[in-house]
């Protein structure tokens, strides 16, 4: 078993580093809420000062955070974690954030003499609890096969998807199929209740045909049918609207860096932000359809 320091012990942080606890590791753990480490301490993780004390005597560093500003100060900083990693600690981040900045902490790491992965996931707070997530992984196969065992204790499907932010441009690219689908299931249902055809029967008929696809069949946006739909709870979020609007939107960035033509993730972007800035973005990404709607 290994020693784990976990850092950004928030709404996916939090159960992740608990089922690590739960697999046999030693975890020690940061947040800068003082309610998550209190959490975290009743579920067996030991509390650390602050990120560097988390990392200082870690095997494994694991870090959960916001967004790509808050990943190159946690580890670049002149406290950071890879100044006070240990020689032949295994650093991996698992927030989404743009490909620019993971790559820019891999060549940190590197340049330290230490492995890194990026990791972002998939599978939102309930695959977190479940130990249900699927990682996205990018970096080296020597550092990835280390790792393995670790990905395992928390999630369902590990995929090396290639090199430094490859696992960032695999979720950027699989959110944005995401949103852009969630749109067009959306259109397709309030259509038909304009048209007098009941959800029930568009459901029956589009799930055993061509319309059929996962967001369909998990997140149906309207409720009564589909039993793991946020609709059935009033929408609230397995995978909230302003998580969708800040994956579009860096999906956005990675196409203009990348000189890629995205109209259609550019028009879910825009959608999305229409709605977010409506005040909605604590809401599951499916109850876009309200906006569809006119609702």
């Amino acid at each position: 078993m290994s020693s784990i320091g976990f850092i950004g012990l928030g709404n996916m942080g939090g159960p992740m580093a608990q089922n690590l606890v739960k697999a046999g590791h030693a975890v020690t753990g940061f947040d800068v809420v003082p309610a998550a480490i209190e959490a975290a301490k009743a579920a067996g993780i030991t509390p650390a000062a602050d990120a560097r004390a988390a990392a200082a005597e870690a095997d494994v560093v694991i870090t959960m955070l916001p967004a790509g500003e808050h990943v190159r100060a946690v580890y670049t900083g002149p406290d950071g974690i890879i100044a006070a990693a240990k020689a032949g600690a295994l650093l991996i981040d698992c927030s989404t954030i743009d490909v620019n900045s993971a790559r820019a902490v891999h060549a940190a790491a590197a340049e330290a003499g230490l492995d890194m992965l990026d990791a972002p996931v998939s599978g939102g707070v309930a695959g977190a609890a479940n130990a249900t997530l699927t990682f996205m992984v990018g970096g080296s196969d020597a550092a990835f096969a280390r790792a393995k065992p670790i990905f395992e204790a928390m999630g369902r499907n590990v995929v090396h998807a290639g090199g430094a932010g490859n696992g960032q441009a695999a979720k950027v690219c699989n959110n944005m199929i995401l949103g852009i689908t969630m749109i067009g299931i959306s259109e397709a249902f309030a259509l038909a209740e304009k048209l007098g055809l009941e959800a029930q029967k568009l459901f029956d008929i589009s799930s055993k045909s061509s319309g059929s696809c996962w967001a369909m069949l998990n997140h149906l946006p309207v409720p009564g049918i589909v039993e793991t739909s946020a609709a059935n709870r009033d929408y609230k979020p397995g995978f909230a609207a302003a998580m969708m609007h800040k994956d579009l939107k860096l999906s956005q960035e990675a196409a203009a860096q990348a000189g890629a033509a995205t109209p259609l993730g550019a028009e879910a972007t825009a959608l999305y932000t229409m709605f977010v800035n409506a005040g909605n973005g604590g809401l599951d990404y499916s109850a876009i359809i309200k906006m569809i709607r006119g609702t």
